[in-house]
């Protein structure tokens, strides 16, 4: 069975493709595609076509359904999302197969079989305006969870336990409510779209902190803010004077769009 997965997350990639080829012989992994131009170019061009596409929503340059717009797709559609809601539904009943993060042998095993046990579908058998429709709908929702490489494992951190994202010498980390550090493959753009904003404020170009982590709030020259984070840090917490009426609005009432 030829696989083609659509994620932009490099961790989410690789653990799927190690999920599917490790648990299934007659997997073939054809490709592994991070953005909508990139997967409409595969798919127009492939002499390979996939059986099955696992599609992750969120893509590095818009929305997975933007792809069903621009080419046809004629095999089943597995949905990867971190999200679980209503959303989830329109799937099912759409014959859109999904799956949540982590991913599960169990949940692929489920998946292929109903892939394997049914004739591959024609863009036209599927309600693309309702799949659209569902999709508009989950990504009003936000990311509950960051799955990321750790040494030699791959842990997964929920968004409830995760004081600051930060950027430093080009890299990404992430800062969890314990203290332990995390490097990233994501940038701080692709995470602030992902995060509520009710509970995470993009307080600079390098530096987006949780409600939770916001210990003193001090004023400094200039009639700048700076952050007195929790845990503490030695990362520059100082919030950009353009943001600062946003930000003393968002730490009041919690629902200021600050992102």
């Amino acid at each position: 069975m030829n696989v083609l997965i659509i994620e932009d997350e490099l961790v989410a990639q690789q653990a799927l493709v190690r999920a599917l080829t490790s648990n299934f012989d007659d997997i073939r992994i054809c490709a592994v595609l991070d953005s909508v131009d990139k997967s409409v170019n595969y798919l127009e061009t492939t002499e390979s076509y996939p059986d099955v596409i696992f599609m992750d929503v969120e893509l590095s340059d818009g929305k997975c359904f933007d792809i069903f717009e621009r080419v046809q797709i004629a095999c089943p559609v597995i949905i990867v999302t971190a999200y679980n809601n209503y959303a989830i539904k329109a799937f099912e009943v759409n014959s859109i197969d999904y799956l949540l993060k982590p991913v599960s042998a169990t949940d692929l095993s489920r998946a292929l079989e109903r892939c394997r046990t049914r004739k591959a579908k024609s863009n036209a058998n599927m309600d693309i305006d309702a799949l659209r429709s569902a999709i508009s709908s989950e990504s009003r929702r936000y990311k509950q969870r960051y799955l990321l490489r750790y040494n030699d494992k791959i842990v997964m951190i929920e968004t409830a336990n995760i004081a600051y994202f930060y950027s430093e010498e080009g890299c990404t980390y992430l800062m969890s409510t314990s203290g332990e550090k995390y490097l990233m493959d994501i940038s701080l753009d692709t995470i602030s779209r992902e995060l509520n904003p009710a509970n995470f404020f993009r307080i600079s170009r390098s530096c987006i902190v949780a409600d939770k982590a916001v210990g003193n709030v001090a004023k400094r020259l200039g009639n700048r803010i700076k952050l007195t984070l929790k845990p503490a840090s030695d990362i520059d917490s100082f919030v950009s004077r353009s943001k600062t009426a946003d930000f003393m609005a968002w730490l009041e009432s919690g629902e200021q769009q600050g992102m």
